[in-house]
């Protein structure tokens, strides 16, 4: 029984602790930095390389502590970091648009905003395939088209009428 509960000495707890703390950290500003329409659209080489990545920083965080308590530690800083990013992200508005983002507009009557779309790493395939997905064939169709902060792409026809509603917090949307 002993074995099942074994954990680690108190300074090892530390260092698993700390380890987690610096490896959570470093994923949230690289995933970041990737950009909205990456989060939005997993391909099989996304959902390898998260397999793969949770495999490194697995062994970076515990090394060879194979006890239940290490991965107890590096479970419990993982869930405190994110319930206090999430709370961070409400409470303030520049960290809400930092770790968030802002909606960006894409297109507006039928004109695509080029320099946005490259610098969101959006492709005319992309977009041409958001398109599609709300019925419409032809750019001049579009009133407005939008990359959301959750990596999916809005599109509002030129006959509809544009509804104003306050924005709603959907919360932190990270892998």
């Amino acid at each position: 029984m002993h074995r099942i509960f074994d954990f680690p000495t108190p300074s090892g707890a530390l260092v698993i602790a700390g380890k987690t703390a610096v490896i959570y950290a470093f994923l949230i500003v690289g995933l970041r930095l990737l950009g909205k329409r990456e989060l939005g659209q997993m391909s099989l080489q996304d959902l390898v390389m998260i397999v793969v990545l949770g495999n490194a920083v697995q062994n970076a965080m515990i090394n060879n502590d194979n006890t239940l308590g290490g991965g107890l530690v590096a479970a419990g800083v993982l869930l405190v970091m994110s319930r206090a990013l999430n709370q961070a992200v409400v409470r303030s508005k520049p960290v809400e648009r930092l770790m968030v983002g802002e909606p960006v507009l894409i297109v507006h009557d039928g004109a695509v905003l080029r320099a946005r779309m490259d610098q969101e790493g959006l492709t005319m395939d992309q977009l041409s395939a958001a398109l599609r997905e709300h019925g419409l064939d032809r750019l001049d169709e579009v009133h407005n088209a939008v990359l959301e902060v959750d990596g999916t792409i809005s599109v509002v026809p030129r006959q509809a009428a544009v509804m104003r509603t306050r924005r709603h917090y959907r919360g932190l949307r990270l892998p």
